[in-house]
């Protein structure tokens, strides 16, 4: 997927951890096989030229893109799975990937697992007793520094995603115009208990923008976030707070 994954695994029988450990990392490689749009031979790569359709696929294909499907309508067409006229679920993937080893880890008997794809975290039981999972986020406009820190306490399972520019640019599109997306905005990051939803979220209220993104994720339930600006203006839900610390 272009990125870097990283999997922190505590307690539970070394033995089966190590196993659900080499299975979540095959996953992961598989998911890159079946879904990579920069290689013209993967499974969705095909069926966006229509050489495949959807029942000739992997079942994870259809599973993603009716997901994908159920984020486009919370969204209002915000979210998409349309890149420039052509089909790429990459917006999705990687926070569905992402959570799916997680769990897949947690159900071979670990106690506290944390999986990091490419900085977006998905948060399953503790570290340790007592211990909750914190996660750093990025300034987008301090290289090095730390906009906020997420703190699961209080929580068996949290999920937080960051879309913007910082990193790759300006990568997130408009859906109603199919080119970048202008906004006032440099990060979204969102918290809520599932990955493949945060990072959905946070991908379409950059798009929409600080004023409506930030309306739009107020309603949405068990969702926090928060929002900067390139005026380096802070905005945040109402209660983004009972996450950080």
């Amino acid at each position: 997927m272009g990125t870097v994954f990283s999997l922190d695994v505590r307690g539970g029988e070394p033995g089966a951890v190590r196993a659900a450990l080499e299975e979540a990392a095959a996953g992961l490689r598989r998911v890159d096989e079946v879904f990579s749009t920069y290689r013209e031979d993967t499974q969705i790569s095909r069926l966006a030229r229509g050489e495949l359709d959807v029942g000739q696929c992997d079942p994870e294909v259809a599973e993603v893109l009716e997901l994908a499907v159920e984020a486009e309508r919370v969204s209002d067409g915000w979210f998409s799975t349309r890149y420039r006229g052509r089909l790429d679920p990459t917006g999705i993937v990687k926070g569905w990937a992402t959570e799916r080893a997680a769990r897949r880890l947690l159900a071979a008997g670990a106690s506290g697992v944390s999986v990091n794809g490419g900085g977006d975290v998905q948060l399953l039981g503790s570290p340790g007793t007592g211990r909750p999972w914190r996660v750093g986020v990025s300034d987008p406009l301090r290289p090095g520094g730390l906009a906020a820190v997420v703190s699961a306490a209080g929580a068996r399972e949290l999920a937080v995603a960051t879309s913007g520019t910082a990193e790759r640019g300006d990568h997130i599109v408009d859906p109603r115009t199919g080119r970048s997306a202008v906004t006032d905005l440099v990060a979204v990051t969102v918290v809520a208990r599932s990955l493949t939803w945060a990072d959905c979220w946070a991908t379409a209220a950059f798009a929409m923008g600080s004023r409506e993104g930030l309306s739009w994720l107020e309603a949405l339930p068990d969702t926090e976030a928060l929002l900067i600006t390139a005026g380096d203006e802070v905005r945040c839900t109402a209660h983004l707070a009972r996450w950080l610390g």
